[in-house]
């Protein structure tokens, strides 16, 4: 019994040790070299207070623009999720400025999870950047799915970006809390013992998560050598910690900003928006789809979308042109229809082959 009871021990610390020497794996910033001069826009990327370049796309107007748009995309996607809504906006006087997450398309170390201090870092980064390119201009950041994650964390933070408006269109809030125990513990053990094992979602959740009407789109998408399919472990454990995070951290946003959300949405469904929704700060704005999916940029219905983000840019407290309601249990719009935070003021406006599955479109 002692020799059995021994062996057991050894199997235990053996079987930790290992766990403790396969953790999951998160970028740490670079080291900037000895002439680095510190952040800067380039034309076709900016480099981050690291020293790090992240590709940039941008969408500019011909006039001087009245406002910029800061986008930052969702999980495994770049910045071809704003390839539709940045020429729009682009064609109401806002340039776009949106940029490869680090560890997302263009960007340095694609496929490894950068973590919530180097994303929310880069987005601050880029906001000041384009605050300083643009002194006299609206500045907003407009995150979509896990984008808005990070905005939220940012925005949350002691340090937020920049900005005068903050646009939130799906964002990823399915943290620990609301994931099953089975799901929760077997994604900590991948995460662990195998964390750049990658990940290819069943056939069944392709079918039944669906995050678009859009058909032409979730064939662009598949076929999208830059989009990452195949997802590590840790790198789903770093993102639902993050969204664990921006559920309840929302409530701390200080800056003028609405929420957007579809009714037909899977990889968001309402058990765990709507709670988050409960907790936006008030005077936040929401706005419900009936027909909106979740990439709501990119749905049949999105040049709605499009023109309520205009809306709520050049007047947070401007009604939204789709005439959309609210999202149910956001809370009580103030009388008057004004937001409580100060607003920046706005200038006049200047001259299915495969489906998207909950990896590819958070």
């Amino acid at each position: 019994m002692r020799g059995a009871g021994a062996h057991r021990l050894i199997v235990i610390l053996a079987s930790l040790f290992l766990i403790a020497a396969c953790t999951p794996v998160v970028q740490t910033a670079g080291r900037p070299d000895i002439n680095f001069s510190g952040p800067r826009l380039e034309p076709e990327a900016f480099v981050s207070s690291d020293g790090s370049r992240l590709h940039l796309t941008t969408y500019l107007p011909e006039a001087e623009p009245w406002a910029v748009i800061v986008a930052v995309h969702g999980m495994n996607s770049y910045a071809v999720a704003f390839r539709e809504a940045g020429p729009y906006w682009a064609r109401q006087g806002i340039a776009v400025y949106a940029y490869d997450q680090r560890g997302f398309g263009r960007s340095p170390n694609r496929g490894i999870w950068p973590g919530t201090p180097l994303l929310t870092e880069d987005l601050r980064v880029l906001t000041t950047l384009v605050r300083q390119r643009y002194p006299n201009a609206v500045i907003a950041v407009a995150g979509v799915s896990m984008g808005a994650t990070v905005a939220i964390e940012a925005f949350a933070s002691d340090r937020p970006p920049p900005a005068d408006r903050l646009l939130l269109l799906a964002p990823g809030v399915w943290g620990w809390s609301q994931q099953a125990p089975t799901s929760a513990a077997t994604l900590w053990m991948m995460s662990h013992l195998a964390p750049g094992f990658t990940v290819k979602p069943p056939r069944w959740v392709v079918r039944h998560y669906l995050s678009s009407d859009n058909e032409a789109e979730i064939d662009r998408a598949a076929d999208d050598p830059l989009i990452i399919w195949n997802m590590r472990p840790d790198s789903f454990y770093g993102f639902f910690g993050m969204m664990e995070d921006a559920s309840h951290d929302v409530s701390r946003i200080r800056v003028p900003v609405t929420y957007f959300y579809g009714d037909k949405d899977r990889m968001m469904p309402k058990k765990v928006t709507l709670p988050v929704v409960a907790r936006l700060p008030p005077g936040a704005r929401t706005a419900f789809y009936p027909l909106g999916w979740h990439l709501l940029l990119l749905d049949k219905q999105s040049p709605t979308v499009w023109a309520d983000t205009v809306a709520f840019i050049r007047d947070p407290a401007a009604p939204w042109p789709s005439g959309v309601g609210p999202i149910p249990g956001a809370p009580a719009w103030p009388a008057g229809g004004r937001t409580s935070p100060r607003r920046r003021p706005c200038p006049k406006k200047a001259r299915r082959r495969r489906a998207l599955t909950p990896v590819a479109a958070i």
